[in-house]
């Protein structure tokens, strides 16, 4: 393998880490919003608001994003299992 192969594999292994770190990042800031909008006003506004079914489609195209970019499969079972079943 060519040094300049090698350099760009490493790359693209480097940023399908960083998606993938962005990724945790992206899902978790929503669950915060949720449970500070619970803590401060309530889980009645939350939910009569539909901000959970939007932001568990959110979820859901982060997970696609990331599928796209991941080097095997079994890379996303844990957190996709974890954020789409969050509640």
């Amino acid at each position: 393998m060519s040094e300049q192969t090698s350099i760009l594999l490493y790359i693209k292994n480097m940023l399908s880490d960083l998606i993938y770190i962005n990724g945790i990042i992206a899902t978790e800031l929503i669950k915060i919003t949720e449970n500070t909008t619970t803590i401060r006003r309530g889980e009645d506004i939350l939910e009569k608001s539909g901000c959970l079914a939007e932001h568990h489609e959110l979820n859901k195209s982060i997970i696609e994003i990331l599928r796209k970019y991941q080097r095997k499969p079994s890379d996303l079972e844990g957190l996709e299992k974890h954020v789409l079943n969050h509640k």
